[in-house]
Formats: C-alpha cells, sequence, structure tokens
C-alpha cells in the first residue's frame, strides 16, 4: 500500500513540473510575441500643414522626426487648401491642419468621415495702414480696403465686424479683393495701396518693406469686441482626423495630439530657434520675417468642449453669412473630436 502511495506521489509529482513548464512556456511566449510585434515599425501617419501660421506650429514635430529611420509621420507642407482638401477625401491624408471652415465643408462632403480633433491657430487677419488715420474700426468709413479672399472667410469675417460697428460694407466703405497676398504687397510698394487686410505673415513681411506701414487694427481683438461679454473665439485653423483611424488606432491620434502639442509650446517659448526651422522647411523664406511674426499668428492648441464651443460659435457666423461657407450645414456633434469619454 505505502509502495503504491508512493508510485502515485511521484507520478502527481511528475505530471505537475510537466503543466508548470508548459505554463512557463505559455507565460513567455505571448511576451515574445508582444516584443517582436514592438520591434515591428508603425505605418507612420501622412499629415499635412499648409505653408503659413498652421505649418508653423508643426515645425519641431518635423524637426524631431527628420531623419529617423521609423518615423511616426510623414509631414508635408502644402501651398494652397486644394492640394490638401482633396487627398482628405480620398483618404490618402490622415491628418491636416487646415482652415475651419474647410474641415466643416469637408465634413459636410464626406458625410462625417472627417473630426476636428484641435485649435491650432486663432485670428491671423490685420488692417494696415500706410499712414496714420485708423485708430478704430469706425474710422474705416468711407475708406478703400485692399483684401484678399473674396467669397471665403477673409470676407466674412470683415463683413462681420464691420456691420457689428454699425458699418454696411457694401456702401460705407469700399473693399477691392485681390487674387493674392503677393498683391497687396506690390500695391504698398507702388503707392496704390493706403490700407489693405491681411493675414500673417504676410502682414509682417509687407510692413518690413514697406517704411511707413503700421498695424493699425487687430482683426482678431475687434472679434472679441464685436462679440461682447463671453466672447468666442476667432479661429482660423483647426486640425482634422479621419474618422476611421480615430476607430482604428485611436492611441496613434492620441500620441500625435500630444507630439503636436508640445510643438506648438516649443514654437511659441523658443521663438528664435523656431523661426529657423520656420525658415528649414520653407513655410516662411526668412527667419528674420518668421521671428517677427511668429508672435502675431496666435498659434495655440485648444481642444475637448472649449474647441467645440469655439469652433461651433465661429462657423455659426459663417453659416448665417453664407451657408456655402461652412459646407452648406453646420456640423453635427460627430464633427468634434471629444476624447477622455467627453461629453457629446
Amino acid at each position: 500500500m505505502k509502495k503504491q502511495f508512493k508510485i502515485i506521489a511521484l507520478g502527481l509529482i511528475f505530471a505537475m513540473s510537466l503543466t508548470f513548464v508548459g505554463c512557463s512556456k505559455n507565460a513567455n511566449q505571448p511576451q515574445q510575441q508582444s516584443s517582436a510585434q514592438d520591434e515591428q515599425p508603425q505605418e507612420p501617419l501622412t499629415v499635412m500643414a499648409l505653408s503659413g501660421p498652421t505649418g508653423m506650429g508643426m515645425v519641431s514635430l518635423m524637426e524631431n522626426e527628420s531623419g529617423k529611420e521609423n518615423p511616426r509621420y510623414n509631414v508635408a507642407i502644402a501651398g494652397a487648401a486644394d492640394e490638401i482638401s482633396g487627398k482628405l477625401i480620398t483618404g490618402e491624408v490622415d491628418i491636416a491642419a487646415i482652415p475651419c471652415n474647410l474641415a466643416s465643408v469637408l465634413y459636410n462632403k464626406t458625410n462625417g468621415k472627417i473630426q476636428v480633433a484641435a485649435v491650432n491657430t486663432l485670428g491671423v487677419l490685420y488692417i494696415l495702414e500706410k499712414g496714420d488715420t485708423i485708430a478704430s474700426v469706425a474710422d474705416l468709413r468711407d475708406k478703400t480696403i485692399i483684401s484678399t479672399g473674396k467669397g471665403t472667410t477673409p470676407q466674412y469675417t470683415l463683413n462681420y465686424i464691420l456691420r457689428q460697428n454699425g458699418l454696411d460694407p457694401d456702401k460705407d466703405v469700399a473693399i477691392e479683393y485681390k487674387t493674392e497676398a503677393a498683391e497687396i504687397a506690390a500695391a504698398f510698394q507702388s503707392g496704390e495701396a493706403q490700407i489693405a487686410m491681411v493675414p500673417q505673415p504676410v502682414a509682417t513681411t509687407i510692413m518690413v518693406k514697406n517704411e511707413g506701414v503700421r498695424e493699425a487694427l487687430d482683426i482678431t481683438e475687434e472679434w472679441a469686441k464685436a462679440q461682447g461679454e463671453g466672447a468666442n473665439q476667432l479661429i482660423t485653423g483647426v486640425i482634422v482626423v479621419q474618422k476611421e483611424l480615430l476607430e482604428n488606432t485611436p492611441e496613434a491620434v492620441a500620441q500625435f495630439l500630444t507630439d503636436y502639442q508640445t510643438s506648438i509650446e516649443y514654437i511659441n517659448h523658443n521663438i528664435d530657434d523656431g523661426a529657423a526651422l520656420v525658415e528649414k522647411y520653407g513655410i516662411v523664406p526668412q527667419a528674420a520675417i518668421a521671428k517677427a511674426a511668429i508672435s502675431k499668428c496666435n498659434i495655440v492648441y485648444m481642444s475637448g468642449d472649449e474647441m467645440k464651443e469655439n469652433v461651433n460659435a465661429y462657423l455659426q457666423v459663417l453659416f448665417d453669412a453664407d451657408p456655402a461657407a461652412v459646407g452648406g450645414a453646420m456640423p453635427q456633434d460627430d464633427f468634434y473630436y471629444l476624447p477622455n469619454d467627453e461629453k457629446r
């Protein structure tokens, strides 16, 4: 009996030892697989930004990714929004920095496949004057203003501010629209222009190259005054993300937004070095002009409910002026990417 007990005990011990060996091998296997997966580079996200303020906030991120064997992001700078919008529609671009109203247009055009994740640029428009007669919006009465952006957000923004200050943009001022900002710069040099509304960094370029031209009005400040108490921000640029990307790889998007926020903080706190990078990546031809313009570009990072409230209010102003400016309809709640289980 004792002999049988010993045999059974030895058999149990042997069986248990095999079980432990088997468990040990199985426990190590997923770690090896996970390690192997970690070693494989993640497919880089395709990111685009516009040359100008929306691209300025991207330069530190671009520099950090430069030269990496396995970069997280492939970033390209475009000269015009049309270069980006088509690629967003086809899905060739994962993430992009684009004008706020264009984000709404693309949302409507793609039936909600584009979501806005953050605001990256507030107002960048300024009224410049060669002289010293303009100190308020009221002083624009009976004046001629040269501007770009006919039928787009600069026109709607200017018209809104004029009306809020008791001026009829069709009767009380003469607004002449140019196709490109370079035409306005040439108009100042030739003496044709005395007053103009232009975006940064073009505004700084004009002031640097034309003696006697000064910043008369900051349109962002005038927007806030026109909005009154509890004013919402004037929004220029936003970050948009493919909805499918957010659904499939939310961690990758969250990492990008963290890296992008860090990049924005870098350029706002390291203007000299940031200006050098802005020149390096061809966003502004000269670092000296970039350095003078950065603080005027209102480069920010705004997300969550604050983003939703400000973007929605801004788009409502555009919609009231012309529904086509936002794609024919105001975007719904699913237009806004609100992470961390924020309520939509």
